[in-house]
């Protein structure tokens, strides 16, 4: 839906044939992938180490080399799918995906692995910011295109889900190479399929790419996620506030020098366009709400509820399903209300997803905890559909590569956001917690007990079997209220960004 027609419900233009929904189709496939492969690695690890006995540094980058590259390289690929075609440009991702997977499978060494996880990232950011970019070429009916959209982002939300149950399965009969050859078959299928039915399309201008611009963007990208994902987990360390001060810098840098630029890599006029800004604000919010408790979820259902990988993941189904859900109602709300109105609702619903999900913390009721994933995940859904459908509707089609890689660059940075200061919340709270719940002598023997839950447990064979029970329980009582004041912030984000985009939308009445 283009930014003009926000309180004004749809302008009418040419239906879309059957042929593009068969594309869109087609273009649904790597995004399942691309979240598939954010997952589908962590329930490897254990066979990964046990083969390869990768050093601890080298296992922290055979996790974590993916989303670093991905999330550099997202501007990037979005200006240069602009440039060479984006249809091209995806083609080009489904063979070096194809073929990093097939190395990341048959890898001999962690040195392998890592360099396979690098490519594959590499690879994995041509495909969100050309998908995207494709639908905003291939639809140009309004109510069509924010449906698209709302499929699109169902995508990677089913990939996400299938992710955990998928790998499980394939680890309980086959080596752990084999989650990599999950995508082979797909991106064939996309290299036989996609350039049927598939447009062609590219910037006129020719412009060429500033290659100063681009290394800029990808450096300041790496150091910036790397420095929230390891502060994230509690790593204070001179590297990571220095790879963080130095994302910062070059983000300056990277910004002045496109100013100056009569072809910049990203246009900063784009965000002189009415409603661009505050729908990536929004867009950032939603992420930064998703990742940071989805995160904390599952350490709850695994490490409080005792729960083992694979049936964490089948109980995040239900969260799974609200996204979807949220993703494909999103769009057809909007032949009755106008989308800034769909998107403060979602939000109001995403916060009170949160309120009940505190409510069902302090009570210890599961049922209660299933229902509330599902409320603020049908919430938060129509937030990433409809923010992205205005991201993409508000530039110039020549644009839309770049303007898709800026929706899927702040999404990877609300994502690492979330991640570090709720994850520096919980920390935080649980700290305090444990130090009024755990009794002083068993603090004084264990500090470790105070760094988190993941870290008391493995100090309780230190303990007699009794005491050792009495701190296990005040550790999970310390969590469970740190996870309950996170939920309760999330609520009140939630509500501060829907009141906030209510005004700066220009919602009536």
């Amino acid at each position: 839906m283009s930014v003009n027609s926000l309180g004004d419900g749809f302008t009418p233009r040419a239906k879309t044939g059957a042929r593009k929904w068969w594309g869109l189709a087609i273009l649904a496939l790597p995004c399942l992938l691309y979240s598939m492969d954010l997952t589908v690695l962590n329930l490897a690890v254990p066979q990964i180490t046990a083969d390869l006995r990768p050093s601890g540094a080298q296992l922290l980058w055979i996790v974590d080399i993916y989303g670093f590259l991905l999330a550099g390289a997202l501007i990037t690929m979005g200006a240069l799918g602009d440039r060479i075609g984006r249809r091209r440009l995806l083609m080009i991702g489904a063979i070096a995906f194809g073929l990093a997977s097939l190395l990341a499978a048959f890898s001999t060494t962690a040195g392998m692995l890592i360099t396979s996880r690098a490519l594959l990232g590499l690879a994995a950011a041509t495909l969100a910011p050309s998908t995207l970019s494709l639908i905003r070429t291939m639809f140009d009916d309004e109510r069509q295109r924010s449906f698209a959209i709302g499929i699109w982002m169902a995508s990677f939300s089913v990939g996400g889900a299938l992710g955990p149950l998928v790998g499980g399965l394939l680890l309980e009969h086959f080596w752990w190479g084999s989650v990599f050859l999950i995508a082979i078959p797909v991106m064939v299928l996309l290299l036989l399929l996609g350039p049927l039915v598939l447009p062609e399309h590219r910037d006129p201008s020719g412009d060429r790419i500033d290659l100063i611009s681009v290394l800029l963007s990808i450096a300041a990208m790496l150091t910036l996620v790397f420095g929230l994902k390891h502060i994230a987990v509690g790593d204070l360390s001179s590297l990571s506030i220095g790879a963080l001060i130095v994302g910062l810098t070059l983000t300056w840098v990277f910004v002045a020098r496109q100013s100056r630029l009569a072809a910049p890599l990203l246009d900063f006029d784009l965000f002189r366009r009415p409603g661009l800004l505050t729908a990536l604000i929004v867009n950032l919010t939603g992420f930064f709400l998703a990742f940071g408790t989805l995160l904390f979820l599952t350490q709850y259902l695994q490490l409080v509820l005792g729960m083992g990988t694979f049936e964490a993941g089948v109980w995040t189904l239900f969260s799974a399903a609200g996204f979807v859900a949220g993703s494909l109602v999103a769009p057809l709300l909007l032949r009755w209300i106008a989308a800034p109105r769909v998107v403060v609702s979602s939000l109001a619903t995403a916060a009170a997803g949160f309120a009940l999900l505190a409510t069902s913390l302090w009570w210890h009721n599961f049922a209660l905890l299933m229902v509330a994933t599902f409320l603020f995940s049908i919430g938060l859904a129509p937030v990433f559909a409809l923010s992205a459908d205005l991201i993409v509707g508000a530039a110039p089609e020549r644009k839309a590569g770049s303007t898709a890689a800026i929706a899927e660059s702040s999404s990877e940075l609300g994502g690492a956001l979330g991640i570090a200061i709720i994850g520096s919340v919980i920390a935080a709270v649980y700290t305090s917690r444990a130090l009024a719940l755990v009794p002083k002598e068993a603090l004084e023997l264990a500090p470790a007990l105070l760094d988190g839950i993941s870290n008391a447990f493995p100090q309780l064979a230190a303990f007699p079997a009794g005491q050792a029970e009495v701190i296990r329980t005040a550790a999970i009582q310390a969590y469970v209220d740190a996870f309950a004041s996170v939920a309760v912030l999330s609520a009140l984000i939630a509500l501060i960004v829907a009141i906030a985009a209510r005004r700066s939308l220009r919602i009536s009445g």
